[in-house]
């Protein structure tokens, strides 16, 4: 992976803390640097709010065709109430469903693909913090945590924060893709979900039209993440996985260095996709 190695200087050129974590899910990475490094996971961390959603409707806990009331008040993580800001979300259809009702699994879904803030709280009120905490666990993640909701700002300014590191969210899709996060069909149905990324302005940029994937990104300024799972036809599935904590994260239209430094990382690993190492395949 000599060409993985001389792109660090890209890397370290982004300034701040940036970890990469690529490989086939269930090994170890074929190519790291601070995999382990926490981050603020911004909206990646939604992947482990579907994942938590999914896991309880297994043990039948939860009906994810379930109506809930669409509202934007919610209860912070350290008591009280805060309500969010509809300037603050990239998705329009949930608010557009203010007073009224929408299933949890369409609340998944636009959670994923359109990275809806509203929808993940409105999720996460239902499974609970235990639950999204779970979903990590059950991955061996072992340091990204799962404690508020968005824009819980009074939680964040009394130190009860999210992490998550690049070698955690590998850990999560991997996870998925194998069936251990869930039962088969629904990790299928995550992968499902995953693969209907709409916001595709980083790490997916850099894959060749057509290859299949699934996803999840996530910024604010500062920060700016991509989680992939690669699907090639012509050789096994990879995770890639980037967590840029830096000041030149701008822009969440893709038209910052972060971005187009994370789209020619994507593009690397892509030519070097036969060379990521042996396969386990899943019984």
């Amino acid at each position: 992976m000599e060409e993985l190695t001389s792109f660090e200087e890209r890397l370290v050129a982004l300034e701040g803390t940036v970890s990469v974590w690529c490989g086939r899910p269930g090994l170890t990475a074929a190519y790291s640097r601070l995999p382990d490094a926490t981050h603020y996971p911004a909206s990646t961390m939604k992947i482990g709010v579907m994942a938590a959603a999914y896991r309880l409707a297994d043990t039948g806990l939860l009906d994810l065709d379930a109506e809930v009331t669409v509202h934007d008040q919610f209860t912070s993580a350290v008591g009280g109430i805060f309500a969010m800001d509809p300037h603050y979300d990239s998705d329009t259809e949930v608010w557009n469903r203010l007073g009224d009702t929408a299933s949890l699994r369409w609340l998944i879904r636009r959670m994923i693909v359109r990275s809806s803030n509203l929808a993940t709280n409105l999720v996460l009120e239902q499974v609970g913090y235990g639950a999204a905490q779970d979903a990590f666990r059950v991955a061996g993640d072992t340091r990204s945590i799962t404690r508020r909701g968005i824009e819980d700002y009074s939680a964040r300014d009394a130190g009860v924060d999210n992490e998550v590191t690049a070698a955690d969210l590998a850990a999560q899709l991997s996870a998925i893709h194998s069936g251990r996060m869930a039962s088969r069909d629904a990790c299928a149905e995550m992968i499902s979900v995953l693969s209907a990324q709409e916001l595709n302005t980083d790490l997916v940029r850099g894959l060749p039209s057509g290859v299949a994937s699934a996803s999840k990104n996530g910024w604010i300024t500062g920060v700016r993440h991509g989680a992939m799972l690669v699907l090639p036809e012509d050789t096994e599935p990879y995770v890639l996985v980037a967590c840029a904590t830096t000041p030149l994260a701008t822009s969440d239209e893709g038209d910052d260095p972060v971005c187009e430094t994370f789209a020619d990382l994507s593009a690397i690993v892509w030519k070097n996709r036969h060379r990521l190492g042996a396969v386990v395949r899943a019984s």
